[in-house]
């Protein structure tokens, strides 16, 4: 399967009009595609048209589509029972998972985990477990944050539209401080981090006192608010203020986990150790699957029956997720996260320099941003010029998606299965792209 320039089809078009006629109008899609088949980096369409997908289920395949190893896992496993609910009859599956889980996480202290459904349920179940732990009700998240669409995370969540909007009161007992925005930031990398670290500080005066706060909860690397790693020492900082003031450290490594950063946990790049990390999407290659891994004490200060849900660690996403580990175990996917990143970032910074809507190129491995600004020297966003460039590339068969707060990045996900070939025709496209609504 290889990418194609491609046309809708009159498959597509019926259900496209079915889709009008019977999904609710909140339920978004940012394509015309309706998946056939998918493999590898490559998704057919029910007309036959093939696309190269770096959008890969928004971050939920790092893997590559179909692997046949978890295609024959999942396949073996529902053969003999597809659902039994571990909070009813347990399985092996769930238990060698939490111990795979606790040996690769970062720490080299005993850790316990509990598996959900969706990223936005271990969120707040992570919030849940750092609330009782420590007897505190506060938590604190960042600008720019994507933590969820349900109660609690999407509160935690920064963006009003189409998160937020109209659906509160919010949940209580959420604060927010700023995260380290480097291009819409003034200063140097060390100043900005200062900054904002000297910001929470203040938060600590005049928003919350810190022995209120049970848990700090941060994306390594934000995803959905645009693709933007934190400035160096970040981190680091933040943690140390943690530590200091008895606050638990949540890494929410949803997006950015399972080498997506050219390491196999985001927080590896500076050497922070969570006190509990939050893992979602890849973890399954699109198996519905999600899991909070801590520290056994923490996860032990619930009593029994507080955790848990009907579907929460589905015995088919457990032997998916083990499938998915074994790979990562076999193959050094890391290295070719960063070197997918190393050779997208060097072409679109080339790009930049004769495309002055491209306001920035950031990443960390294979997890991109492009930025695009109407005008380099304002920086102001400019979501129609990003629309404009996806829907060319959907035309010319690569599949991209937007991400930031103002909807004017572009995100690039390439499986960490994409072939040297499907990489280049892939930037080929999206450079061509670009030109063609920018007419550089």
């Amino acid at each position: 399967m290889s990418g194609s320039t491609t046309a809708l089809g009159k498959k597509s078009a019926d259900l496209l009009a079915q889709r009008d006629q019977y999904i609710a109008r909140a339920v978004h899609s940012e394509t015309d595609i309706f998946a056939e088949r998918a493999e590898g980096a490559v998704i057919e369409d029910v007309d036959g048209n093939h696309f190269i997908d770096f959008a890969v289920g928004h971050g939920a395949v790092n893997i590559g589509h179909s692997r046949p190893e978890i295609v024959k896992a999942v396949v073996e496993q529902a053969e003999k029972f597809m659902h039994t609910s571990f909070t009813a009859v347990m399985y092996e599956s769930y238990v060698a998972l939490a111990r795979r889980l606790a040996a690769i996480t970062p720490g080299k202290f005993a850790k316990k985990a509990a598996f959900f459904t969706t990223g936005a349920e271990a969120v707040e179940n992570a919030v849940k477990i750092a609330r009782f732990a420590t007897g505190r009700p506060a938590i604190i998240v960042f600008d720019q944050a994507f933590h969820g669409r349900t109660l609690l995370a999407m509160t935690m969540t920064a963006r009003v539209k189409p998160y937020k909007y109209g659906f509160g009161p919010y949940a209580p007992e959420v604060y927010r401080a700023p995260f380290p925005y480097e291009y819409r930031m003034d200063g140097t990398p060390e100043e900005i981090t200062k900054r904002c670290i000297d910001e929470l500080k203040r938060l600590f005066v005049g928003g919350v006192a810190p022995d209120k706060v049970a848990a700090v909860v941060v994306e390594p690397v934000q995803g959905e608010g645009g693709m933007i790693p934190p400035t160096p020492g970040f981190l680091p900082a933040l943690k140390a203020i943690c530590e200091e003031h008895g606050i638990l450290f949540i890494a929410d490594e949803i997006q950015s986990g399972f080498c997506r950063t050219g390491r196999m946990f985001a927080v590896e790049h500076e050497n922070v150790v969570p006190d509990l990390i939050v893992l979602a999407k890849s973890l399954g290659a699109g198996m519905p699957i999600s899991g909070v891994i801590g520290r056994a004490e923490i996860m032990d200060a619930l009593p029994s029956g507080s955790l848990g849900g009907t579907y929460s660690g589905n015995p088919l996403a457990c032997v998916a997720a083990l499938a998915v580990l074994d790979l990562f175990e076999k193959e050094d996917m890391a290295a070719k996260s960063r070197e997918t990143g190393k050779i997208v970032i060097q072409r679109l910074k080339k790009l930049q320099e004769r495309v002055p809507a491209i306001g920035d190129v950031r990443g960390l491995g294979g997890m991109i941003g492009i930025e695009f600004v109407k005008d380099p020297q304002t920086r102001e966003p400019d979501p129609e010029l990003v629309n404009r460039i996806l829907a060319e590339s959907h035309r010319r068969g690569l599949v991209l998606v937007s991400a930031g707060i103002y909807d004017n990045v572009i995100r690039i996900l390439a499986p960490l299965s994409t072939t040297p070939e499907q990489l280049e025709k892939a930037l080929s496209i999206f450079e061509e792209a670009i030109v063609a609504c920018t007419k550089a």
